[in-house]
């Protein structure tokens, strides 16, 4: 199974505000890289409850490249391989809106959610399918939530649990 895990982080509710990416390239069922960049996010101001959810700032990410000079480096290393996200709706939007900021076109990404996978293989047997629960439930131990790169890795792991329950 060949594939990319991704998570962003935003600064403020804006989807295009992008403060951090991680991503984990998947081959042959082997994790063979991490990517992991903070971003000077636009719009760039940062909401408490954002900070408070990932701990990131603005002045972690002043100095940080803009959107598009990041993803210029994270895109080659992620190549055409489908997507896997937690809650992909959320990632996707935040790639697409970010992209469109930037007067970048959509290379036709396919997004996986790692997230309805664990609603149909695990159904009520969680308290609730949240990242970390569902990490617990596959065997990571996914102790740094919120980081963009703990996420991506977290949500390969699940990806590679859940394979079965992925229609490719």
């Amino acid at each position: 199974m060949d594939f990319a895990a991704i998570d962003f982080e935003t600064a403020n509710f804006c989807p295009s505000s992008i403060c951090s990416i991680g991503a984990v390239v998947v081959r042959n069922g082997q994790v063979t890289d991490r990517i992991y960049t903070l971003v000077c996010p636009e719009p760039e101001y940062y909401t408490r409850r954002c900070t408070h959810v990932h701990g990131l700032t603005l002045q972690d990410t002043c100095q940080a490249p803009c959107f598009a000079d990041a993803w210029a480096q994270v895109a080659p290393r992620i190549g055409g391989l489908p997507l896997f996200a937690h809650n992909a709706r959320f990632d996707e939007g935040c790639l697409r809106a970010a992209l469109e900021t930037y007067g970048m076109e959509w290379p036709g990404y396919r997004f996986h959610d790692t997230l309805r996978a664990s609603r149909r293989a695990f159904g009520r047997a969680l308290p609730d399918h949240q990242l970390h629960t569902v990490a617990a439930a596959c065997g990571y131990d996914l102790t740094r939530h919120h980081h963009a790169l703990a996420d991506a890795e977290a949500c390969a792991a699940i990806a590679l649990y859940l394979e079965p329950y992925f229609e490719l």
